[in-house]
């Protein structure tokens, strides 16, 4: 009764005031923005560390501090594509069976605020650099124009899509070296784009045989024998430039023998990976990777003898 006796201003005014978010609408909101952030892929960042820890420096103070906060530098990076690519993708990613549930496309988080949130992130990244040096700044906004283009247009180009991916990793590795001021072998970079190719590659692979080709335009444009010989490509190159990086000789000897002994432990990861990848596990390599217990305590072993012949020899 007393709205109708207001005067029609006021009245007006009363209806049209935006409305406080109950501290359950601003925890939707939260959650709505972690999720979209994929803290489940923030596991990717570790590759920061392998060029410090391939060149047995990781647990020197300084280092450590550097590639950690390199590591927080690329969380940051990452998450602002993964705002940008679900904005742009919300219509494709709502006939999906599970991206469907990401907050954009079920409609907990607007597209606009996903890409106003992107682009603050994007442009934080590279200012949480600055302490680590231009050249990892450098890099950095280079990890963010190939992330970037590939969520607005290289993602639906056949080829460039798995390069453009297997990219993010390498560059990951070089802000690790960079960073840090340690020093990038050819073999190492080569061990690391190799291996990227691979993951990305198994993830298409297992995408395919989803049949998720309404979700990605690419999926239609790749034969499942292709993407086999891209696997097998791979997965030959990562084990042989892992093993001529391990393998490093000394005149005509081994350099060091628990290195030498990792190719096993290191093979045996990736033919476990493969077979997981042709019964169709590879889609969520995050999960894959920390789920199987071959691939764990294989895992174990490898960094055990790595840590061993760099750490305590």
């Amino acid at each position: 009764m007393s709205s109708t006796l207001r005067p029609p201003g006021q009245q007006a005014r009363a209806s049209t005031a935006p409305k406080r978010l109950s501290g359950d609408g601003a925890a939707a909101v939260a959650s709505a923005v972690l999720r979209t952030a994929r803290p489940k892929q923030w596991l990717k960042n570790v590759v920061v560390f392998a060029a410090p820890a391939a060149g047995g420096v990781l647990f020197l103070p300084v280092v450590a501090a550097s590639a950690s906060w390199t590591a927080a530098v690329f969380t940051v990076a990452s998450a602002s594509t993964y705002f940008i690519n679900d904005a742009r993708d919300v219509e494709a990613d709502r006939r999906h069976p599970i991206k469907v549930l990401r907050p954009v496309a079920a409609g907990r988080l607007s597209p606009r605020t996903a890409y106003a949130i992107g682009t603050a992130l994007g442009l934080l990244a590279p200012a949480l650099a600055l302490p680590l040096g231009w050249a990892t700044v450098g890099v950095v906004c280079l990890y963010l124009g190939i992330t970037v283009a590939y969520s607005l247009w290289l993602k639906n180009q056949a080829v460039v899509d798995l390069l453009a991916v297997a990219a993010g990793f390498l560059l990951r590795a070089v802000a690790g070296g960079v960073a840090t001021g340690v020093a990038l072998s050819n073999w190492f970079l080569l061990v690391v784009l190799f291996g990227s190719l691979f993951l990305v590659t198994a993830k298409r692979s297992a995408e395919e045989r989803r049949g998720g080709s309404s979700a990605r335009v690419t999926l239609d444009q790749y034969p499942a024998a292709w993407l086999q010989q891209v696997l097998t490509m791979s997965m030959a190159g990562v084990v042989l430039t892992y093993a001529t990086w391990a393998l490093q000789y000394v005149g005509a000897d081994v350099g060091s023998l628990p290195l030498a002994l990792s190719v096993v432990p290191f093979l045996a990861l990736m033919l476990r990976y493969s077979l997981l990848v042709a019964r169709g596990e590879g889609e969520a390599p995050e999960e894959l990777l920390t789920s199987d217990r071959f691939m764990v305590t294989a895992a174990v072993i490898w960094v055990a003898l790595v840590g061993g012949a760099l750490y305590l020899a």
